[in-house]
């Protein structure tokens, strides 16, 4: 379709699915690639095609990597489930809200959270209840830090912070408006928020002193922080706006803009082992951009609809992306 489409021809294997892409992920246990259709399927993608797994009624909210394998996904038929090549078990169910966010844990003591408006369900990773987490209004976005002891969440005029293993109330960090996701730094130094405006806010931790991240001409609706936690990279404008997280930053400190595209940008997705971000544009171009070296490389060109997914395996060796005209593409980088 484009000269930008070389890497995805020579690498890549893609496929049309014909329903809007809501997320995709890589399974923790094998690595599978997996794609989430508004259709109400999972779609996993195997050495010569894809499996198609039919998880809710209606569309597939929210994905995750299950801890035990497989997938965990939410949809607006209000189940959790586990999702696997082979079936898929029910976790929860929740009437007829909406499993708008999930999340993960993958460790020792894996942990498995469900956004259910404004509460958070907390699982084993066997599916086991342990909590609900109640909030002042609908939760918009979920994470777990790197080690499992404390989970996120965003939502109206602000986040709040929770210890898993502790029945102790939330750390509110609040600022007045509509939150619509969340990052938290690597090392937890840190919870940026994206706003309904066209910015972010941020606090640090454990101090709690706000940080302003503004001047965008676009919604940011997504972000991430690069492995190290140097840098946030975020969507919402022409190209990917690197916030700097180090030598006092981000206040006070310009942002980095790489990879200008032919649009705005809608996805980021940071690389798990080095300092590169993949970005998805509203065209359907995807670029990979090295932070270092300030190195552009295109993976997809434009055409294809607006990129809703991204994401990198556990090694960075693979990339998925997806969007919104149920276009999916799988890009080998270790080949």
């Amino acid at each position: 379709m484009s000269d930008l489409d070389q890497l995805l021809n020579s690498r890549g294997q893609t496929a049309e699915f014909g329903a809007y892409v809501t997320a995709a992920c890589f399974a923790s246990h094998n690595a599978q690639p997996c794609i989430a259709l508004g259709d109400g399927t999972l779609r996993l993608f195997t050495g010569d095609g894809f499996t198609t797994r039919p998880a809710h009624e209606g569309a597939v909210l929210s994905l995750a990597p299950h801890p035990l394998g497989g997938f965990l996904s939410g949809g607006d038929d209000g189940r959790l489930l586990r999702v696997t090549a082979e079936d898929s078990t029910e976790i929860a169910k929740f009437g007829g809200k909406w499993v708008e966010h999930v999340a993960a844990f993958v460790g020792k003591a894996p942990l498995l959270a469900a956004a259910v408006g404004r509460n958070v369900q907390l699982f084993t990773g066997a599916g086991e209840k342990l909590r609900e987490l109640v909030h002042p209004s609908t939760v918009s976005g979920i994470v777990f830090d790197t080690k499992g002891k404390r989970i996120a969440a965003s939502h109206y005029n602000g986040a709040s912070l929770w210890f898993t293993s502790s029945a102790s109330e939330a750390r509110r960090l609040e600022w007045k408006g509509s939150h619509t996701g969340i990052a938290l730094h690597p090392a937890g130094a840190a919870l940026v928020t994206t706003m309904q405006e066209n910015a972010l806010h941020g606090w640090t931790l454990p101090e709690g002193k706000h940080m302003r991240m503004s001047g965008y001409p676009a919604k940011t609706e997504s972000i991430g922080f690069t492995r190290s936690g140097r840098w946030l990279a975020t969507a919402g404008a022409e190209s990917v706006v690197l916030w700097p997280f180090f030598g006092g930053g981000p206040m006070g400190k310009a942002p980095t803009e790489l990879g200008m595209g032919d649009g705005i940008v809608r996805r980021v997705a940071c690389h798990p082992e080095h300092e590169v971000v993949a970005a998805g544009f509203d065209t359907g171009l995807v670029l990979m951009i090295d932070i270092a070296r300030e190195k552009v490389l295109p993976v997809c060109g434009p055409g294809r609809g607006a990129v809703t997914a991204l994401a990198w395996n556990g090694t960075g060796s693979h990339l998925l992306l997806g969007t919104e005209t149920g276009f999916a593409g799988l890009v080998d980088f270790a080949g």
